[in-house]
């Protein structure tokens, strides 16, 4: 009888589809090693600062833009509460 050692063959194909599907499976989901952000990461909120004081008036019939803005110097728009910007 040598078709029986041909018979681990078929099964082989199942059973390695499965094997490969459940690598794939575990390697993009990552379900063991995730973690819950919002149980585990703790930002302390603060009050909004600043002020809303009118310096002007644009309505845009007579400049495009406003004097002073900073559109082209990011760094000093996104620079961190508390650190000198000039």
């Amino acid at each position: 009888m040598s078709d029986d050692g041909g018979l681990w063959l078929l099964a082989a194909g199942p059973v390695g589809a499965t094997a490969l599907y459940w690598a794939l499976y575990r390697y993009y989901r990552n379900t063991d090693k995730s973690h819950a952000f919002e149980r585990e990461t703790k930002v302390e909120a603060q009050p909004v600062t600043g002020s809303d004081a009118q310096v002007g008036e644009n309505n845009g019939t007579q400049a495009s833009r406003i004097s002073g803005d900073n559109v082209g110097a990011y760094r000093t728009r996104v620079a961190r509460v508390g650190t000198d910007t000039s």
